[in-house]
């Protein structure tokens, strides 16, 4: 209990304030808190047991269809997978980003014929730019795969949106 400010009259009013602990480490918070301070774990969604699709959960579903393409596309065609809004909404999204990444190298590889022809500059401009284009690109399947099997909806701006939308609906077979 924490003392309130009292108003002139020098009275202190009594403030109560409740606390909760954590499900994962124990540690003891406010009841409006929304992160742990101990682990950061979010205090806000009760966390739900992922579903069983098929043979696997829907997490392992969703995180192996950014292994490749391949995945994605089977677990499109072939049920249950296909009907599930989770494994559809992370194959779906998968697809997308390999053609926005295939779009995109295209894009580089163009830029990169002008570029080229920079005397010395160039080449090491185009090394900086296919080095950190990689990077970027390792990063972001490795937060897909982890955020799938988290079972966490984590959406891609513009791509997410789509993927999602496409989700929702029912599938046509």
């Amino acid at each position: 209990m924490f003392p309130a400010r009292g108003e002139g009259k020098g009275q202190m009013d009594q403030l109560v304030v409740t606390s909760k602990s954590c499900p994962d480490c124990s540690n003891s918070m406010p009841d409006t808190a929304a992160f742990c301070p101990g682990c950061g774990r979010s205090m806000d969604a009760p966390e739900r047991l992922p579903e069983k699709v098929g043979f696997l959960t829907e997490n392992i579903a969703g995180a192996l269809a950014y292994l490749s393409f391949i995945p994605a596309v089977i677990f499109l065609l072939v049920e249950p997978y296909r009907s599930h809004r989770f494994v559809r909404f992370h194959s779906i999204q998968c697809l997308l980003c390999w053609l926005a990444a295939i779009l995109i190298a295209c894009v580089l590889r163009l830029l990169a014929l002008v570029i080229f022809w920079i005397p010395l500059l160039g080449p090491l401009l185009l090394a900086l730019v296919a080095t950190l284009s990689a990077l970027a690109a390792f990063v972001l399947w490795i937060v897909l795969i982890v955020k799938a099997a988290q079972t966490e909806m984590f959406k891609l701006p513009w791509i997410g949106n789509y993927a999602d939308q496409h989700a929702q609906t029912d599938h046509v077979g």
